[in-house]
């Protein structure tokens, strides 16, 4: 049996909701078109990628406080 990766397995749950409810995940997909999810943010750039961007919000802010 293969196995999948957890973004795999997310993706399949999505579209196995988007078939059993359309209607509902309509009002859902335009609502997160409006505001963004942070899970999708999260889960494109990977644990690499999640961990840099919260370092460089840290930084960031240490050197935000220093100058102001």
């Amino acid at each position: 049996m293969e196995s999948k990766t957890p973004e795999d397995r997310r993706e399949h749950l999505r579209q196995k909701e988007l078939k059993k409810n359309p209607t509902g995940t309509l009002n859902d997909s335009i609502n997160r078109g409006e505001s963004g999810s942070l899970s999708d943010v999260a889960g494109g750039l990977g644990w690499k990628g999640t961990g840099i961007g919260i370092l460089v919000l840290i930084i960031g802010y240490v050197l935000y406080k220093l100058i102001f």
